[in-house]
């Protein structure tokens, strides 16, 4: 095998690569001669095919199935040999095409590629990381908070009581309805039900179904028209105008509920304080969240900041395409338009593309990082992430499950967050990090104002300073 390097620019390579027909056709030989020994084929005892007799009948599938593989095994060999690790899998062009490549499998010429990649870009990963400084916050929940936490839940679970024959539904009553869902006057499988609670202005039933139903009363029926959301879960339903014969079987006012021991008694808990704690934890473990995302990204803007190196732009192309796919889907979504955002597409694009340059980088300088540091994602952390996953689909849990499982990427794309949280854990165990206790508000200013000087907001202020 013969490697000549053609390009060497910046991280890209292209290397030619040739591997004589003598080496190809030794290869085949071999492979003939050991399908001899095992091969049954009418006519003959096994084991005593003659290779010529194989050669006339399985020689172009043996020749080609060897070509693949000597392909596979000459790009890695040329890499090595070179001293090179790809960013990616290699292009590879066969001299000739499609021609060129029938040629080898016949046996009338080399194997003659030229493979084309970007190498893995070098830096150098620091001892420690105790010169990288950031805030956690620290929230103590106020008492307001909690009693409008404590007031939701009573809410939510209060009592109704009829309100009589002739008393008419008004928003916060609850009615127990019966319908019957058709589209263009056929019935439709799941749009039929009896004796279901509908809480109005709840919002827990497809847009203008219950406010179709204010002013109604027991024992009424009503024709209740709706159209279905174009992001409906069920397909078939999306976007489709329906009609519902609905009968009111009753209309239950609330009952005011006291927050007291019986009440956190018909919880499940002892009493009182013991649901204002379990509460307050709640409350105290959402803000504990956001204030722990926060330092995540104050550690990924400091590396940002600590690295600066060029990176493949293939990885970056991928990248920004998936950017790009988000940003296109949100704003079809929502219906707004560049222009809606202040800037063109020619902007847009630029500072897309910067943010996803970043991405790479900091992926590249996290790997390394947990390559440095033994970082690993164990057996178990990964199927905690698959359970978790799988929960997200009530009623699709096996199936989940078992494409992850199938799926080789589309495990590590779970793998890759548990990897890169470790990491984190790694940079802030020796980072310097102030503890400060701040309010709610004081929190979210905090956020708010930190995320528009990091990744898209950075940007955004880098390409105004350039038009400037």
């Amino acid at each position: 095998m013969n490697v000549e390097e053609l390009k060497n620019e910046g991280l890209a390579r292209e290397l030619r690569v040739t591997v004589p027909a003598a080496e190809i056709n030794e290869k085949v030989e071999k492979k003939l001669a050991e399908l001899a020994k095992t091969v049954r084929l009418p006519g003959f005892r096994p084991g005593k095919v003659p290779v010529a007799h194989l050669r006339r009948m399985y020689g172009k599938q043996v020749k080609a199935e060897v070509v693949e593989e000597i392909l596979r095994e000459s790009i890695q060999k040329a890499l090595e040999e070179a001293d090179l690790i790809a960013a990616y899998e290699p292009e590879v062009e066969i001299d000739g095409g499609e021609e060129g490549a029938k040629k080898v499998i016949e046996g009338d010429a080399d194997l003659s590629y030229v493979m084309k990649f970007e190498v893995m870009p070098e830096f150098e990963v620091p001892e420690d990381f105790s010169d990288i400084k950031v805030t956690r916050y620290r929230v103590q929940v106020p008492e307001m908070e909690l009693k409008e936490a404590l007031e939701k839940v009573a809410k939510q679970f209060r009592d109704f009581e009829d309100k009589g024959e002739d008393a008419p539904a008004e928003e916060g009553d609850r009615l127990v309805v019966s319908f019957v869902g058709r589209i263009d006057g056929e019935e439709f499988e799941g749009g039929s039900a009896e004796n279901v609670p509908v809480e109005l202005g709840s919002g827990r039933f497809i847009s203008d179904f219950e406010e179709q139903l204010i002013g109604a009363k027991a024992g009424e029926e009503r024709v209740i028209r709706v159209t279905f959301p174009e992001d409906y879960g069920v397909e078939k339903l999306a976007g489709k105008e329906a009609e519902f014969t609905v009968k009111v079987e009753s209309v239950q006012a609330p009952k005011e509920q006291a927050i007291d021991d019986e009440f956190a008694r018909k919880l499940g808990l002892e009493d009182l304080e013991t649901l204002r704690e379990r509460l307050r934890e709640e409350l105290a473990a959402e803000y504990e969240r956001t204030a722990e995302a926060h330092v995540r990204q104050a550690v990924l803007d400091a590396l940002d900041e600590k690295f600066d190196f060029p990176v493949p732009e293939k990885l970056v192309d991928y990248e920004f395409e998936q950017i790009w796919h988000a940003l296109q889907h949100q704003m079809q979504e929502n219906g707004t338009t560049f222009e809606d955002e202040g800037t063109t597409e020619e902007e847009a694009r630029k500072e897309y593309r910067e943010i996803a340059e970043r991405r790479v980088r900091l992926g590249l300088v996290i790997g390394a990082i947990g390559r440095e540091a033994g970082v690993e994602v164990t057996e178990q952390e990964l199927q905690q992430a698959l359970i978790a996953k799988a929960r997200q689909y009530p009623g699709q849990e096996q199936q989940v499950i078992e494409f992850y499982q199938k799926t080789p990427e589309a495990l590590v794309e779970l793998r890759a967050p548990i990897f890169e949280s470790k990491v984190l854990d790694h940079i802030l165990s020796q980072a310097e990090v102030e503890e400060k206790e701040v309010t709610p508000e004081e929190l979210e200013r905090i956020v708010e104002e930190e995320e528009e000087t990091s990744e898209a907001g950075a940007k955004k202020e880098k390409a105004a300073s350039e038009d400037a």
